[in-house]
């Protein structure tokens, strides 16, 4: 399991959401570039990029910091927010990111999704994001009636190897991750799955790498970072030690 920082977007700043909600935003930096860097300074082995605007207007809104990121950075960069077609997924991936994430897309329209999987092999990752064990979309705005468990069994029917899965009721709280939906998620497909939501401190981290570290290929670490409640060199040792 791997830990992963996150850099959210927003109006080209470095945010951070509650729950998904535009009006509980925090932010953190004015320069996500900076952000970026710091974060591969101490350690990280992969970047984890939102594009908030993107993910909530439907098309991509900060590419050209997305591209100072990737064409800097040395770690790969998984970008996710308002790629809906494959012309823009391929200019995102033609940027030097590693993986791209499919959110809203991916679940309206399978033809698309086929398509990614098929044109993409290995570069497309879907973000599964629930509320109440229910597949969320446009934002986190719409939650629908279909169960992130079913929708995750699709994902892998259609050939994509990797998942995103976010507890948006946790997402930004630090009260510590859904260890209980992310093993049902684990149970139900044979793909690799990514956690996100919830982290607050050392011992949540302790606690997932414990029960599931096996399992994950890795975990977002957001808020808990940027407000200092996780430090980041701290956490990578918690793993290395439950790994030697």
């Amino acid at each position: 399991m791997i830990l992963i920082p996150a850099v959210d977007i927003k109006d080209s700043q470095c945010v951070r959401l509650y729950q998904g909600r535009e009006d509980k935003l925090t932010v953190f930096s004015q320069d996500p570039l900076e952000r970026a860097i710091h974060w591969q300074s101490l350690g990280a082995e992969r970047l984890h990029v939102v594009d908030l605007d993107g993910a909530f207007e439907g098309i991509l809104k900060n590419e050209p910091i997305i591209r100072d990121i990737a064409e800097t950075l040395s770690i790969p960069v998984q970008v996710g927010g308002g790629i809906r077609d494959i012309p823009r997924l391929k200019m995102v991936l033609d940027m030097g990111v590693s993986h791209v994430i499919l959110g809203t897309k991916a679940f309206e329209d399978q033809d698309f999704l086929m398509e990614a999987a098929q044109t993409f092999p290995d570069k497309i990752i879907v973000g599964i994001d629930a509320q109440d064990g229910f597949v969320a979309t446009h934002g986190w705005k719409t939650v629908t009636q279909t169960k992130s468990v079913e929708f995750a069994k699709k994902v892998e029917q259609v050939g994509i190897k990797k998942i995103i899965v976010t507890d948006i009721s946790l997402d930004g709280t630090l009260r510590g991750p859904n260890i209980n939906g992310l093993k049902e998620i684990l149970k139900s497909v044979q793909i690799s799955v990514i956690a996100s939501g919830g982290i607050g401190k050392l011992e949540h981290i302790r606690e997932l790498n414990s029960e599931l570290g096996e399992e994950l290929e890795g975990v977002i670490l957001g808020r808990s970072l940027y407000v200092g409640s996780v430090d980041f060199e701290e956490a990578l040792k918690c793993i290395e030690k439950s790994g030697s």
